[in-house]
């Protein structure tokens, strides 16, 4: 039976973004596939632990039951066989998570089923993955970090925090501060403030998001679901955010300009389910205190070549 996945949210996540499969996955690299499979059907009935991404996926799942009608669909995606996903599937069960449809690859690579299952947005700690999907532009994708040690959210809302530039935008104007400094880029940001900035590879997803937030009984600032903007820009180029996503039509409930600040503070403050950036610097610390993943930059934009000559630089200087 077909369904339409047009206004749902369809949420790709691989295995051990969902789980905790760190030690399995040190097995199957060690020790081979062998010890593996019998590893996985040994502990067959035990739970695997949470992953990066659970609160985040059980949190939208229910918020089906908010919005008394079906509007978020997770599809699990692993590189399991359907033998060694048996241990998979009863974590599932037995951790209620109402998920119905579930992709086995047998070892081979996730992202060219991303089309095939409509998916929105791809979470894994593949980096190979991630940065095919993004180089297809199919859908918002990001590589997982480690889970923070202590995180306890909010039970009855979802909240998810992105960076500005290179994710929901263009990486243009991060481009333009990092060739030409930060006075160029307030002045170009500030002359075009009334020019919308281009789509980065999270704007669709931004605004599946905002569109979502019209299905629940509540007003809008009362939704279940809370997004935020948390970007190093500051004045004078907040405006053009603003007025960005006033013309792509999308709500969203907070924005914080910190001006190069750290972002970990914030992020805990807001208390997000889940944080998306760009840079490893601001995900270093970020991703201690909330879940977090690392959006890749386009396979051909300049600034994935000014990225490694800045770890380059980095470990140059250790």
């Amino acid at each position: 039976m077909s369904q339409n996945f047009s206004e749902m949210l369809v949420i790709g996540v691989s295995s051990r973004a969902l789980f905790d499969l760190e030690e399995e996955n040190r097995i199957y690299d060690d020790e081979g596939i062998e010890k593996f499979r019998l590893y996985q059907q040994k502990n067959e009935e035990e739970a695997l632990g949470k992953g990066t991404a659970f609160a985040l996926i059980k949190s939208l799942l229910d918020l089906n039951n908010q919005a008394n009608k079906r509007i978020v669909e997770v599809i699990v995606m692993s590189r399991n066989s359907p033998e060694t996903g048996v241990r998979m599937l009863n974590s599932i069960r037995k951790y209620e998570l109402d998920i119905t449809r579930i992709a086995l690859s047998g070892g081979e690579p996730l992202a060219p089923y991303i089309d095939a299952f409509n998916v929105d947005l791809f979470l894994s700690m593949d980096s190979k993955d991630v940065q095919t999907v993004i180089d297809s532009q199919a859908c918002a994708a990001a590589k997982i970090f480690e889970p923070p040690k202590k995180f306890d959210p909010e039970s009855n809302r979802v909240k998810i925090a992105f960076d500005a530039d290179a994710v929901l935008f263009s990486d243009e104007s991060e481009l333009r501060y990092k060739k030409k400094g930060m006075d160029a880029f307030h002045q170009f940001e500030s002359e075009h403030e009334d020019e919308p900035l281009k789509e980065g590879p999270f704007a669709n997803l931004l605004i599946k998001l905002s569109k979502i937030q019209d299905h629940f009984p509540s007003t809008i600032e009362l939704s279940p679901l809370r997004l935020a903007i948390v970007t190093a820009r500051n004045a004078p180029s907040h405006m053009r955010v603003i007025k960005t996503l006033r013309k792509w039509g999308v709500y969203v409930d907070e924005a914080y300009f910190l001006g190069g600040l750290s972002k970990d503070k914030v992020l805990k403050a807001f208390g997000a389910h889940f944080f998306f950036d760009d840079q490893d610097r601001h995900l270093k610390t970020a991703s201690l205190i909330v879940p977090s993943g690392k959006v890749p930059y386009y396979s051909t934009s300049e600034l994935k070549d000014l990225d490694i000559g800045q770890i380059k630089s980095n470990q140059e200087d250790i």
